[in-house]
């Protein structure tokens, strides 16, 4: 049996300064919100000539004066997706975006899709991930403080926020960008932590009813360790999956499959250190099942 109740106080220190860090990460560097979130615009082109490349596209584009500017490889070698302020708001860009394209390049690109997103819609799609992801965190409070007492409700929404902010941390710390797939990866992280973060505190119940002898601490562990392989094929399962996005689902993936990859890993984690930590320390018993099944 491995013994992760006699390093739970040693990660509750680390988890304290990553969360930390995190927050000050945060409030100082901020996010690299991308088009999504910010407002602009979106092309994505076709290229006929071999010899054009990321680099090259990304300096031509830098000699227009859009502000900031995101370019990738989008599908085959001959594609790319760019991204791109418009600063001053130009109603002609485009047309002056080809013309500095054909003196560059020559005549060849295709302008396969092109899409803006106002300041209006961008602040109303960031607004409506926020709420996203507190309505979520919520109703999963709601969902364990049902189903469970209140002291693991309290364990799995600390375990969440936890997650939600070393992930953002992580991503402010890379400068990576913050897009619309980023929200839906941080939602899925939410999902996963809490179905791990649940099936060990069911067994945690379990075990509290048969063995009423032993203390929590002792008790989690070995409830930790009964879950153990299902927890492990599921996590790897679910990262050969996210890993083979990661490297070969190109550039327009790699933001959302780091972010699953980062939060698979900080989710398990979290499920058996921040999580079973909290119920540790605020002692759980078998009294304390009896009295929230007596009301």
């Amino acid at each position: 049996m491995i013994p992760f109740n006699k390093l739970y106080n040693k990660f509750s220190i680390i988890s304290g300064i990553l969360v930390l860090i995190s927050l000050l990460l945060l409030i100082f560097k901020g996010l690299n919100f991308g088009v999504d979130f910010k407002g602009g615009t979106l092309i994505e082109l076709r290229s006929s000539d071999a010899k054009i490349n990321v680099t090259s596209l990304r300096d031509s584009f830098g000699q227009m004066n859009l502000g900031n500017i995101t370019v990738k490889k989008f599908g085959n070698d001959e594609d790319f997706l760019i991204k791109f302020e418009n600063k001053d708001n130009k109603n002609n860009i485009i047309e002056e975006i080809k013309i500095s394209l054909n003196k560059s390049f020559g005549d060849n690109f295709n302008f396969r899709r092109v899409e803006n997103v106002g300041p209006k819609v961008s602040n109303e799609l960031l607004k409506s991930s926020v709420i996203a992801i507190f309505v979520s965190i919520i109703l999963m409070l709601i969902y364990i403080w049902i189903r469970f007492e209140w002291q693991f409700g309290l364990a799995a929404i600390t375990a969440l926020f936890h997650d939600v902010i070393i992930t953002l941390g992580l991503f402010s710390l890379l400068n990576l960008q913050i897009d619309l797939s980023i929200v839906a990866a941080v939602l899925t992280i939410i999902g996963y932590s809490i179905n791990d973060t649940v099936i060990i505190f069911d067994r945690v119940r379990e075990n509290l009813r048969k063995f009423s002898h032993i203390k929590i601490e002792e008790l989690s562990n070995i409830s930790i360790n009964e879950t153990l392989s299902r927890t492990i094929n599921t996590s790897l399962t679910t990262l050969l999956v996210v890993l083979a996005i990661y490297f070969f689902g190109g550039d327009i993936l790699r933001g959302f499959s780091l972010a699953m990859i980062f939060g698979i890993i900080i989710g398990t984690y979290s499920s058996i250190y921040i999580a079973n930590t909290i119920i540790v320390k605020l002692n759980v018993s078998q009294k304390t099942l009896s009295r929230e099944e007596d009301n």
